[in-house]
């Protein structure tokens, strides 16, 4: 089916950050947001997750109101719960209490079951030079994959 082919990506996340772990989490929706997502009308670029009360929220997920939603649309940049195991909440809230790690959402997928997941991960900012030396391994190896082609 060509719903299933919903794949959100938060592009930015790979250049600022350093990604340690990741994992697939659920995401509690309400009705006109799950058919704005399979439409492909969401954007990632400013979302992070936090703990409330030991449970994990999306904050900054940005999903467009759904254009057949009469007065019971939802509000597009509302906080989301995001559901996983217990134990997998215990260790993403150590880790970010103990080594200061950020968790931020890297892509929103359908499942084949027609579930939405979203990847989170456990991440550490990038500092600048950092940043430029990615870029600098990325440009050597698009320039070798060009003389490859080449030769």
């Amino acid at each position: 089916m060509a719903q299933n082919k919903i794949n959100i990506r938060n592009k930015k996340a790979y250049h600022d950050y350093e990604i340690m772990e990741k994992f697939i989490a659920g995401i509690q929706l309400s009705g006109t947001e799950i058919k704005s997502l399979r439409l492909g009308k969401a954007s990632l670029v400013e979302a992070y997750c936090y703990f409330i009360k030991d449970e994990l929220w999306i904050k900054g997920f940005n999903i467009a109101e759904y254009f057949f939603g009469t007065y019971n649309n939802h509000m597009p940049l509302r906080e989301r719960k995001l559901l996983l195991h217990k134990k997998e909440l215990q260790k993403l809230d150590r880790k970010t209490k103990e080594s200061g790690l950020t968790i931020i959402p890297l892509q929103v997928f359908i499942t084949e079951k027609g579930w939405a997941k979203v990847e989170v991960a456990l991440a550490k900012g990038k500092k600048s030079h950092d940043k430029r030396e990615t870029l600098k391994l990325k440009d050597a190896k698009r320039e070798m994959d060009r003389m490859k082609k080449i030769h």
